[in-house]
């Protein structure tokens, strides 16, 4: 996490998510408003890789950031509103299914673009999430002012997660249900470190 102390902002506060949360960098930008649950502390990542659902740790340490954070897009969602917009994409049949639920706070993204645009589909001027491609160029500019001379990509705050987990002593199946790994010899990769099982899982961003 060396790489995220030389970001600022929205970018520092997705790595923050990649790792204490362990998801995928698609995963953390399609995250919708209703998929954050403080009460329970927990992420619910919906339509994953192979189109599974999950639920995952929503560390303690980054839930009044990400509340903060959402003040200001909730202000921003206002705005659009008040303009005459106000509306995201829906995934799958929802928009036909549900007339007004794209203006609803509850299906806006978690990290929203900063400018409007045309959804090609419907035609609609709506607020999509930012692009990934933003968050990669951050991360690269990160790792070079730290000075690290490794590879790191936005995935590998991932495998930092399983890893770190993993040294804490929680157990691989835990690991493989917060991952989502559909089979655990896709987690079996990060046994590198030893496997003393545990009880409780506690974000490794917490720690």
């Amino acid at each position: 996490m060396r790489d995220a102390y030389h970001m600022t902002g929205v970018h520092r506060l997705i790595v923050q998510t990649l790792y204490g949360s362990g998801l995928r960098l698609r995963e953390a930008m399609q995250l919708r408003v209703k998929d954050l649950d403080f009460a329970q502390h927990q992420i619910v990542v919906r339509n994953a890789k192979g189109q599974e659902s999950r639920v995952t740790m929503l560390p303690d340490s980054l839930a009044s950031p990400l509340q903060e954070h959402l003040q200001g897009v909730r202000r921003l969602h206002c705005q659009d509103l008040e303009q005459g917009y106000g509306a995201t994409t829906l995934p799958f049949a929802l928009a036909r299914k549900y007339a007004n639920a794209n203006r609803q706070w509850i299906w806006q993204f978690v990290f929203p673009a900063s400018s409007r645009c045309r959804d090609p589909r419907s035609g609609a001027v709506v607020r999509y999430h930012l692009h990934e491609s933003g968050l990669q160029k951050a991360v690269k500019q990160a790792v070079h002012c730290a000075g690290i001379q490794k590879r790191v990509g936005c995935h590998t705050f991932r495998h930092s997660f399983a890893t770190h987990l993993l040294q804490n002593g929680y157990d691989i199946r835990t690991v493989q249900e917060l991952l989502g790994h559909k089979d655990v010899k896709t987690t079996m990769i990060y046994t590198h470190v030893l496997n003393r099982g545990g009880r409780g899982v506690r974000s490794p961003l917490d720690g």
